[in-house]
Parts: C-alpha cells; sequence; structure tokens
C-alpha cells in the first residue's frame, strides 16, 4: 500500500515560480549595479576631460606662442633692455639652476632626514607627531610666506637681496614635500627587511642607509622631482630674496634673475620683444620640468 504525501510538501509550480521570481530579482539587482557602475565611470571620464582640457590648452598655447620666436641663442644672451631687439635670457636660467641647486641642497637632506626621524625611531613619538603636524601645516603654506619670512630674516640682516635667500626660500617650500613624501616611501618598506637586516647583525643606521633607503629609493626621487617642479615655478618667494638683475651672477650672495622673475616681468612690459621672450622662457621652464620628471622616472624604474 503506497504512503501517504505529505500536505505539507508545497508543489512543483510553486517551487519553479519561486526560483524564476528569484533568478528575475538578482537579474534585476546586476542589471541595476551595471547601470551604476557605467554611470560612475562616465562621470569620472567626463570629469577627467574637464580637468585636462585647460591643461593640454595652457600647454599647446605655451608651446605655440614660445616656439614662434625661440633661438638657442636665447639660452645664452643677457636680456634686452626696454624697447630694444634681440637678447635672451641666458642668466635667467643660469640663476634657476642655481637656486633650484642651493634649495635642493637646503630641503633634500633636511626633508629625509626629518622622514627618517619619522618612520626609523618610533620612541620619540610626541616629537613626531609634532614635526609631522608642522610638516603637513607647511605643505599648505602660501608661497609669498616663505619669501616674506626670508626678507625679514635673511635679507633684512644681509642689507641685500641675494641669489642664497632665494634658494632658502625655496628650500622651505621644498622641506615638506620631500618629508612627507620621504616618510610615507620610507613606511612602506616592509618590517622584515629590517628585521633580516638587524637579525644578520647590522646596526640600526646600516639598516636604513643600505636595506630601508635603497629599497624607498623610487618614491623618494619622485617626492623630490614633485618639490622641484613646485618651486621652479614659484615667483613671490624670489622676488622678496633674489630680486631681478640683468647681468651675470657673480657669486651667491648678490641679486640674481630667474626665470619666473623675468616671465613676471616682461608680461606686463608693452614691447613686443620682451613679451615673446617670456613665452619662450614658459616654454624653457616647462620643458626643464618636464625632463626633470622622466629624468626621474628613469633612474627610478626598477632594474630588471
Amino acid at each position: 500500500m503506497a504512503a501517504p504525501t505529505s500536505s505539507a510538501e508545497p508543489p512543483v509550480e510553486s517551487l519553479l515560480e519561486e526560483r524564476w521570481l528569484g533568478a528575475t530579482a538578482l537579474r534585476r539587482r546586476v542589471t541595476l549595479r551595471s547601470c551604476f557602475h557605467a554611470a560612475l565611470t562616465a562621470a569620472v571620464a567626463a570629469a577627467t576631460l574637464v580637468s585636462v582640457i585647460p591643461l593640454v590648452s595652457v600647454l599647446i598655447m605655451v608651446a605655440a606662442k614660445g616656439s614662434a620666436g625661440f633661438r638657442p641663442s636665447l639660452l645664452w644672451e643677457l636680456p634686452p633692455g626696454a624697447g630694444m631687439s634681440g637678447g635672451g635670457f641666458g642668466n635667467a636660467l643660469l640663476g634657476t639652476l642655481l637656486i633650484l641647486a642651493v634649495a635642493t641642497a637646503i630641503s633634500v637632506p633636511g626633508g629625509v632626514g626629518t622622514a627618517i626621524f619619522l618612520t626609523e625611531f618610533p620612541g620619540h613619538r610626541r616629537a613626531a607627531r609634532v614635526v609631522r603636524f608642522a610638516a603637513k601645516t607647511l605643505s599648505g603654506l602660501p608661497s609669498i610666506m616663505a619669501g616674506v619670512f626670508v626678507f625679514a630674516t635673511i635679507v633684512t640682516a644681509t642689507g641685500k637681496f641675494s641669489l642664497f635667500a632665494g634658494g632658502l626660500a625655496l628650500a622651505v617650500l621644498m622641506l615638506p614635500i620631500v618629508t612627507l613624501a620621504t616618510e610615507d616611501a620610507l613606511r612602506r618598506v616592509p618590517a622584515p627587511w629590517r628585521e633580516a637586516s638587524l637579525a644578520l647583525g647590522a646596526t640600526a643606521a646600516q639598516t636604513v642607509i643600505r636595506v630601508v633607503i635603497p629599497a624607498a629609493r623610487s618614491s623618494i626621487l619622485t617626492g623630490i622631482s614633485l618639490a622641484l617642479a613646485r618651486a621652479a615655478g614659484e615667483t613671490a618667494p624670489l622676488i622678496f630674496t633674489a630680486l631681478f638683475s640683468d647681468y651675470w651672477i657673480q657669486n651667491l650672495f648678490e641679486p640674481t634673475a630667474s626665470l619666473s622673475v623675468l616671465i613676471y616681468n616682461f608680461s606686463g612690459v608693452p614691447f613686443a620683444n620682451q613679451l615673446q621672450l617670456a613665452w619662450s622662457a614658459s616654454l624653457v621652464l616647462i620643458l626643464g620640468v618636464l625632463a626633470t620628471n622622466v629624468a626621474t622616472q628613469l633612474v627610478s624604474r626598477p632594474k630588471v
């Protein structure tokens, strides 16, 4: 005799209907998620395009107007007088390189050393918090404030504008960028690497110099190039410190020309030759920053 079927068991049609409704809801959720993902992707692409258009427009304009009157002699000739033809910005190019060299010599050792203190010496947490807060505050400091600070301390004390004062003002701007970038790079080095070095008998200083810094070299160089890119285009700090000169620099403690200040001075005059020099100097400045970034990427690229 056959066993009676349970009255609580749902019919097959109900099970199929529930499965069909569940699959339909799942497809609807997947469709909504895909549409949301596509909408966000389109929004990000549009925002990227909006942000890139002004940058590309400026680069195209500077390249077109700067190359129109460019000639190699601009790189070694002195600026012309008001309304005169010819001339160049050789002294401003040399002055920019020297000012950046002074700024780099001051900010890079200081920034890297500060970052090592923040990451490799955890016993000074309170001091590290103060230093980190100061670095983050200085990273947002208006550039003109750095010029005013150096003007009040160095220029006023020595009684004259100078290349050294200009380099010190740019070092104030570069220091927090180098510090924060280096700190982030050092923190990314795996802790077992440090432990292995110490276990093999290396001192803390040897570990930092021979293991940690080489491992973080790529990111450190990238931070330095970003700091140089910011400092190279600054004008206000140099007006307060290095000022300008129409002649070749003789020593570090006299006024000197720079490309950014030359562009600022020549962009407001009613003479076509000086205006063209300002455009050509802008092109050289942009190409210099681009070359620095490319060289940094090539040097810091991992060797296979």
